[in-house]
């Protein structure tokens, strides 16, 4: 297997991010095994996730003390939100960085590999999002003070694991991984499957795609800074300025602007995001704000509007954005392909709604239009009809859209934006709640 890591120089000070597994633990191995003197900072968190955490943890710092690299680990002891996939990623990017900056590193190595770029370019183009988030991530990306490195872009997982096992070298095993109960896992398990077996160098494919579409990107950037300079200032857009503009171009605007925020990886916003946005700058609210994923809240405030770091997700302490899978108190909600029809499924037409969904508690004067009811119903009135306790009341989560719509009270009444079994949906959305360690379906 080739990689090219004719990049580096001899004595470069390289963060690994490495979580155990088999793609990271290879990256690892290269690095080291290579002539060049590299100065190697293994970074590895212990997500406290899994029983198998701390044996993985203290597998990885002995594979470190054997070999003669710097191994810094850190532990989560608690989370804060309960998107815990969100939480979990800013506090390892933060880590990564804060070591970074510890060691005076001039790269950041992380083990994506030619399968994940194929998982992240469909799973975008399933979701929606910008020519650059299509295109999935790159081989090398510059950033503020280091550059981030994925040097096992060119290889498959199989192959990875194929040297792994040959050389008899140690990796960790998460089986979470294997189960199909998020979307990257189907992903993995069912469409790369069946592209592979059609092509086994379809990943070489991908990777000319994204490099292309990469490409013609660029060039479209040349002439996009041009606007940035009258419209995208200190972060902010001026809204006067951006009225005027061609559509296009400000899509382009507030892709940029989220690009500043989330850096590479866009994986977390697609294009409703940008389109919830274009239509808050373009409307009559002097002030107002959208939720974002990740921690952070976009606002509009008279003459412009910003994106401004909030609590992971959360705002008024009530909100929190759906993506594939969301725990909320006893309640845990998840994408899934059901035949189900009781209240604690609700499937919808993600054209028939606004994109993206988010759960809140109840707020006064919240209306439902109810499914197969002549008109709207109060939210309030419905829970009492249904003899909903009102310790229980308070504390339900119930879905909306991005224009506040109530879609769904799960597990009491689902509105006329439910799909029936014979209908068109493209989401379909179950909720679980845990009552005295039973599971309630």
């Amino acid at each position: 297997m080739h990689v090219d890591l004719s990049y580096l120089k001899d004595n470069d000070v390289i963060v690994v991010a490495t979580s155990g597994g088999p793609d990271s633990m290879y990256l690892l191995h290269l690095l080291k095994s290579d002539s060049r003197n590299f100065k190697l900072i293994c970074a590895h968190v212990n997500h406290k996730m899994r029983k198998e955490s701390d044996m993985e943890y203290q597998k990885v710092q002995e594979y470190c003390e054997k070999n003669g690299i710097i191994f810094e680990g850190h532990e989560i002891l608690e989370y804060h939100n309960d998107n815990f996939h969100n939480e979990a990623r800013i506090i390892r990017y933060d880590f990564f960085k804060s070591l970074i900056n510890k060691y005076h590193a001039k790269y950041l190595a992380t083990a994506h590999h030619g399968d994940d770029l194929m998982e992240t370019i469909l799973m975008r183009i399933g979701r929606g999002s910008n020519l650059s988030g299509y295109a999935g991530f790159r081989e090398i990306v510059k950033k503020d003070n280091y550059t981030c490195i994925r040097p096992l872009i060119h290889l498959t997982k199989d192959e990875i694991k194929a040297y792994m096992d040959e050389h008899d070298l140690w990796y960790a095993i998460d089986n979470s991984n294997l189960e199909d109960h998020y979307t990257r896992n189907r992903y993995r398990h069912q469409v790369l499957t069946f592209l592979k077996n059609e092509d086994n160098l379809i990943h070489e494919k991908y990777l000319k795609y994204s490099l292309e579409l990469l490409k013609n990107n660029e060039f479209i950037e040349r002439v996009i800074k041009k606007y940035e300079k009258k419209v995208l200032v200190d972060n902010k857009i001026i809204i006067k300025e951006y009225l005027i503009l061609e559509d296009f171009v400000k899509e382009r605007l507030i892709s940029n602007l989220l690009h500043k925020i989330y850096g590479d990886d866009l994986f977390l916003i697609n294009d409703n995001h940008i389109k919830v946005i274009d239509k808050l700058i373009c409307s009559n609210k002097a002030n107002s704000f959208i939720n974002l994923p990740g921690k952070y809240v976009g606002i509009k405030e008279y003459d412009y509007f910003k994106i401004v770091e909030d609590n992971f997700n959360e705002v008024d302490n009530n909100t929190y954005i759906f993506e594939d899978y969301l725990k909320i108190n006893d309640y845990v909600f998840s994408l899934c392909n059901t035949k189900d029809s009781s209240n604690y499924t609700i499937r919808l037409n993600s054209k028939e709604v606004s994109l993206p969904l988010y759960f809140r508690y109840r707020k006064d004067g919240d209306k439902m239009a109810v499914k197969n009811l002549n008109g709207s119903k109060k939210v309030k009135d419905i829970l009492i009809d249904s003899k909903v306790a009102l310790n229980v009341r308070d504390n339900l989560p119930i879905l909306v859209d991005s224009n506040d719509l109530v879609l769904w009270i799960p597990g009491i009444k689902k509105s006329q934006f439910d799909k029936d079994k014979d209908d068109f949906c493209d989401i379909i959305i179950k909720c679980e709640r845990k009552i005295n360690n039973e599971e309630e379906k």
